[in-house]
């Protein structure tokens, strides 16, 4: 039996997110704006709520079609609050538009959004050894640094536990336990 991250436990979706993706260097902008847009709608919810809905939030969402979603006008803003599929929260739907829009603008100073937010951790993982789930901090410099710039640059719902959270789902930080089969994985 392969030892995981206690976090995940035995829920099978939980489990496939997290021997799948939990971790894995996301470099696409693409994959970025979808977790950026998942974490925003996870802010003060459990991990596994987003996760149980994010089939039906990428069908809301145009496939996190960054373009598309910051285009997003008061009419459709109204029609995703009455997608009961989804966290029908009018801040979180209203920053994941303004976000979008925020995203681009980086896009195009950096040359992709994914060159930006990885210059955070000098464009490598940050490989952490924790041994136990009550050793992973909740937020670190580095989440420290990127929420404060997103913010500056417009981003809502960006504080620096949601943008460690974001960092270890993208792989920016590798928060699995040295104990976990997917600590070296990841890393290759």
């Amino acid at each position: 039996m392969k030892e995981r991250c206690g976090w995940c436990g035995t829920d099978p979706l939980y489990v496939a997110y997290h021997d799948q993706e939990w971790g894995v260097p996301v470099t696409d902008d693409h994959g970025q704006f979808e977790f950026l847009v998942l974490e925003t709608f996870q802010a003060g919810l459990s991990w596994i709520t987003v996760l149980r809905k994010r089939e039906y939030f990428r069908e809301a969402f145009d496939h996190f079609d960054v373009e598309k979603v910051a285009r997003y006008d008061e009419h459709k803003i109204a029609s995703l609050m009455q997608n009961e599929r989804i966290i029908r929260n009018g801040a979180k739907i209203r920053a994941t538009v303004t976000n979008a829009q925020a995203f681009i603008r980086i896009r195009d100073e950096f040359g992709s959004f994914s060159k930006y937010i990885w210059g955070f951790t000098g464009g490598s993982p940050i490989l952490n050894k924790h041994r136990s789930l009550s050793d992973v901090p909740p937020v670190s410099p580095e989440s420290d640094a990127l929420s404060k710039d997103l913010k500056k640059r417009g981003f809502k719902f960006v504080g620096s536990t949601v943008m460690y959270a974001h960092m270890q789902a993208t792989g920016m930080i590798n928060d699995h336990l040295v104990s976990c089969f997917r600590y070296t994985e990841v890393q290759g």
